[in-house]
């Protein structure tokens, strides 16, 4: 905790930050403009939320089965803002992050497990993140997959280094990144002329038509609600804003919860929006198998012109590379919690780099290894779940902030239908394999 409050203490822009933050707490400073301060802890978290997994899940989604399964991307946000709230909380109340009080508080045998689950799936995560960009980098210059590997550790791992700056630099980078996102599904959902009706059914009339759209669905939870961000939101969170007493952690504390609905609401917009782009240009009994990303993008440089793919092709890139140093912040954070290892940064990105590389020299289809790695997942998603829900609920721990029976009963709810996808699907794989 002392290394990571040093962490935070350098850079001015960091520090400027958490002066402006305690004006506000304070009251010395209101307006519209005093969320600001706030702003940096979901919005880095929101990048789990719109990474090249979610291109894949919701762009073969929408093209096979046009707009029904929007209400699965509803419900997966829902849900994300509930436990990215209760990650925030955690950090916020304990000065802890969700690794370390599992390493804390659990028999050293679980927590052994939970750390090999979670490595598990922060591979997944960076497996994902690293071939999105890859395929960015491949079509947007034509260069080779295995350069475009290269290349994206090379720039993920630069921007990593704003870290040593301080919070403040990183975040920055990365909300521009995530605003870089929003604008382009902003303009391709303006080029796809939806049917809005259509939308509204799909978004409020739940459906599930067989084992290919179960399949997909767990792959959309799988890739909207992420095990490594509900770690990451409470390190990020833990010692941004140092509070003095329990009215000063309830002020951050409402602060935090507006960010979270905020920056998820973004990014749920941007997931809706690439299913909609999807359903549009795709589901018209001609482009339905459309189901990778390149073929997507192939298929829309005539269908909408070539700026339109451009833009595609520019959001898929801004996803690949700042999901992948999100991925790799969240990595650190689960392999120091758990087991108290810090390996150097460099090390770390080399070593998450591995299952992309052995991926493109095997020659594997990318789109097919991103779905699923999104299902890996949401098979690893309730683990971390489970403990947010039993720490936030723990007095002992929590004090005044234990959650309440209505929190409770919604984070049951939510982790009781993840739980059900996931074992239909485990049946139905056994039944079929």
């Amino acid at each position: 905790m002392t290394e990571m409050v040093n962490r935070l203490s350098v850079g001015s822009s960091s520090a400027q930050t958490r002066d402006a933050a305690m004006a506000v707490i304070s009251g010395r400073r209101r307006g519209p403009l005093a969320l600001v301060p706030f702003l940096g802890p979901a919005v880095i978290a929101s990048v789990a939320y719109m990474d090249p997994g979610n291109f894949a899940t919701n762009i073969q989604g929408g093209a096979s089965f046009g707009y029904r399964l929007l209400w699965v991307v509803l419900f997966a946000n829902l849900v994300a803002m509930l436990f990215q709230a209760l990650s925030a909380k955690l950090g916020i109340v304990t000065g802890r992050n969700l690794a370390e009080l599992c390493r804390t508080y659990f028999p050293k045998p679980i927590v052994i497990f939970y750390w090999i689950v979670s490595e598990v799936a922060a591979m997944a995560t960076d497996l994902a993140e690293f071939l999105g960009a890859t395929i960015g980098f491949n079509l947007l210059f034509g260069l080779p997959l295995g350069i475009g590997v290269v290349l994206t550790g090379a720039l993920t791992y630069s921007i990593l280094l704003l870290e040593r700056r301080g919070f403040r630099p990183i975040e920055m980078a990365i909300g521009a990144l995530v605003g870089v996102m929003a604008v382009s599904y902003l303009i391709e959902l303006l080029d796809a002329h939806p049917a809005w009706r259509e939308i509204g059914h799909g978004l409020f009339v739940p459906w599930i038509g067989g084992s290919d759209s179960l399949f997909l669905a767990v792959g959309i939870v799988g890739a909207t609600v992420m095990p490594h961000a509900i770690y990451l939101h409470s390190y990020l969170t833990q010692g941004r804003v140092v509070a003095r007493g329990p009215q000063e952690k309830r002020a951050i504390m409402s602060w935090s919860n507006r960010e979270v609905v905020i920056a998820l609401s973004l990014a749920g917009l941007v997931n809706i929006a690439m299913m909609v782009m999807a359903a549009s240009v795709f589901h018209d009994g001609v482009h339905d198998t459309v189901a990778s990303i390149e073929t997507a993008y192939a298929t829309l440089t005539p269908l909408l012109g070539r700026a339109a793919a451009g833009v595609f092709l520019i959001s898929l890139f801004a996803s690949g590379i700042s999901s992948s140093v999100v991925g790799t912040m969240a990595g650190q954070v689960i392999m120091q919690g758990f087991v108290g290892w810090r390996i150097p940064l460099w090390l770390r990105r080399i070593v998450t780099m591995l299952p992309a590389v052995l991926v493109v020299i095997l020659g594997f289809d990318t789109t097919k290894v991103l779905i699923a790695s999104q299902v890996v997942l949401s098979f690893a998603l309730p683990l971390p779940i489970l403990a947010l829900l039993i720490f936030t609920n723990r007095r002992s721990l929590m004090g005044d902030f234990v959650n309440g029976r209505t929190t409770m009963v919604a984070g049951a709810a939510g982790a009781v239908v993840i739980l059900a996808l996931n074992l239909v699907l485990l049946f139905q794989m056994l039944l079929l394999g």
